[in-house]
């Protein structure tokens, strides 16, 4: 009998697989992700967290603090910005799995995570062109506020850029 129970826990090496099957399933809405890529992105993050489903990874959140070596247009767009943060750079959960609120608890976890590290700020970004509206009803539900906009991919595409006060209550 399968127990249903969604676990948080920090991701390891083993789940790196099921990491990549995930952001593979949405990589239109994210960045690609190789073994390398992921492998090197969860040295440097300081909040790389899964969500387990009976011994299963079905969702996964990669945070970083400033001073990150991280290439990111969008994380460094931040970092020219704030002088502390945390910025998400990914947040994914199988779509089999969407509506059960398992985001929503990655995000709480990921605001404690950063209370208690001392973090100011928690930034983020989303699609405005394509739309991902999904993403922007989501953020908006945790009090995220539009801080700026930039255009990727040689103008294919344009993030909105948002941020928002770890000590402000959703």
């Amino acid at each position: 009998m399968k127990s249903d129970a969604a676990l948080i826990r920090p991701a390891i090496a083993a789940d790196f697989p099921a990491i990549l099957t995930l952001n593979a399933a949405l990589v239109h809405f994210l960045s690609p992700l190789d073994a390398a890529r992921l492998q090197t992105l969860h040295a440097q993050a300081a909040y790389h967290r899964v969500v387990e489903i009976d011994g299963g990874v079905v969702a996964f959140l990669l945070a970083f603090r400033e001073g990150a070596a991280y290439d990111s247009p969008n994380y460094l767009w931040f970092a020219q910005r704030y002088s502390e943060f945390l910025y998400i750079d990914r947040i994914v959960v199988d779509p089999a799995q969407k509506g059960r609120g398992l985001g929503a608890r990655l995000y709480d976890d990921l605001f404690a995570y950063a209370q208690s590290a001392g973090a100011a700020t928690v930034t983020c970004e989303f699609d405005l062109d394509p739309p991902n509206p999904g993403s922007q009803k989501f953020h908006a539900r945790f009090g995220f506020r539009e801080v700026g906009t930039q255009w990727l991919a040689g103008g294919k595409k344009q993030v909105s850029l948002q941020a928002r006060a770890v000590r402000t209550a959703h």
